[in-house]
């Protein structure tokens, strides 16, 4: 009975012993991967866009506001009041067309780096086959790897591959 554990034992380590287990540090791939650099750069300049429309669509309503509580001092209470209240519901349906048009705006940028994660997780796994790892990890802020040398990190390799296929 002895035997046989020691053999399972040794069979174990053997086969441990040939894994190939690498880890691409998530970070510095990202930092590095010139696809996400590119759409955070579009994102940042729709966003840039979006908060210019927004400041002159609200420069142009408080002027309209300004306009009318000059007007409101000449008109009778209850026309000042219907007027009023249409300057109230404008105000609202503009804020609500600048929340959805900010709310798409967002959903487009998760939608593109949901995409590049998706695309990054086929390289890596790609390059795992490619190579012969049996495991690359997930290193970096909230990776999995506490600890891994130099060899074991493929990070760069991962990173040239992606920037490479992104160039074509």
């Amino acid at each position: 009975m002895k035997k046989i554990v020691l053999v399972m034992a040794l069979i174990g380590f053997a086969s441990c012993q040939q894994e190939k287990i690498g880890f691409v540090d998530n970070v510095k791939l990202m930092e590095s991967y010139k696809e996400k650099l590119d759409i955070e750069a579009r994102f940042k300049t729709k966003s840039e866009a979006f908060g210019k429309k927004r400041d002159s669509i609200s420069q142009a309503f408080q002027l309209e506001a300004q306009d009318f509580q000059g007007r409101a001092e000449k008109m009778s209470q209850a026309k000042a009041q219907e007027e009023y209240g249409k300057l109230q519901q404008r105000s609202q349906m503009i804020g609500q067309q600048l929340q959805q048009e900010e709310q798409q705006l967002q959903m487009q940028g998760q939608i593109e780096m949901d995409s590049l994660v998706s695309n990054v997780k086929r390289e890596i796994k790609a390059f795992g086959k490619a190579n012969g790892y049996s495991f690359i990890l997930s290193g970096g802020e909230g990776g999995s790897v506490l600890y891994g040398t130099e060899a074991n990190d493929v990070t760069d390799a991962v990173v040239k591959i992606l920037n490479e296929n992104y160039k074509k």
